[in-house]
């Protein structure tokens, strides 16, 4: 057998898998092979995105595999244990709610991969009503960040639906979650505000329910709050997450 021809392509998590795979498959060890690394693979974000590892594998040549030399090892004295020195681990502020942890481990690291530096909080929020559950609120603070919010926002939502995403994912179900960017959803909150005067104009003037455009658990809150104490229109939530939105209508007789 010509083995300097021999090769063989393999596909495993690790390259360090893909090469242990081939040898066992060639039944020879790893040493009496050249390996090419195709494709080193990624881990992805917390499971999504990831690529295999894919390598080449050529066996050596006679004259190219190093022969194995034993030598003696050297046997330790006993009066002279060998020091084990402490591991030293970071220092990580975590949460006690493994949700609010997961959400501020998953906006850290991918504001890491945006290359973007910022302090990264969370916490709950109370329901807007009975049929609403706790909001993740995450908050991030730091210096030149608009870039996070994009135009009309659409940067900061599309952060939003993936950390959703992603923490649903890990989860195992569908977290109500908001990101904040210093202070952006409170002048977001006064725009909703005066929106919700209008839409509940609208219904008194044309005595029709008007439902609003679907939007998350904290500016749903707002409309509620802003209109509880309304003398003709009543607000409610209607539909499933992520598109339950407000419906305003008049205050039934």
């Amino acid at each position: 057998m010509n083995h300097e021809k021999t090769t063989l392509e393999m596909i495993a998590p690790t390259i360090e898998e893909a090469v242990e795979r081939g040898a066992n498959q060639l039944g020879i060890s790893k040493d009496e092979l050249s390996v090419e690394v195709l494709d080193s693979g990624s881990k992805g974000l917390f499971g999504l995105g990831s690529r295999q590892a894919r390598v080449r594998l050529t066996i050596k040549s006679a004259d190219e595999v190093q022969p194995v030399v034993n030598t003696p090892v050297q046997k330790q004295e006993e009066s002279r244990p060998v020091e084990k020195k402490p591991v030293s681990q970071p220092k990580v502020e975590t949460n006690e709610d493994p949700v609010l942890q997961l959400a501020q481990e998953v906006v850290t690291e991918l504001l890491e991969k945006m290359h973007v530096q910022a302090e990264v909080t969370a916490k709950l929020t109370p329901p807007s009503d009975e049929h609403d559950r706790q909001m993740v609120l995450v908050e991030i603070q730091g210096r030149d960040l608009s870039i996070l919010i994009g135009r009309r926002s659409e940067t900061l939502n599309a952060l939003q639906y993936i950390t959703s995403l992603i923490v649903a994912k890990e989860h195992g179900e569908w977290i109500p979650l908001m990101i904040d960017v210093q202070g952006y959803r409170e002048r977001r909150e006064r725009q909703l505000r005066v929106l919700a005067r209008r839409m509940a104009e609208q219904v008194v003037h044309t005595n029709r329910r008007l439902n609003m455009e679907p939007m998350p658990a904290n500016e749903r809150r707002v409309i509620h709050l802003e209109l509880r104490d309304h003398e003709l229109v009543e607000t409610e939530s209607v539909g499933e997450e992520p598109n339950r939105k407000v419906t305003i209508f008049l205050k039934r007789k």
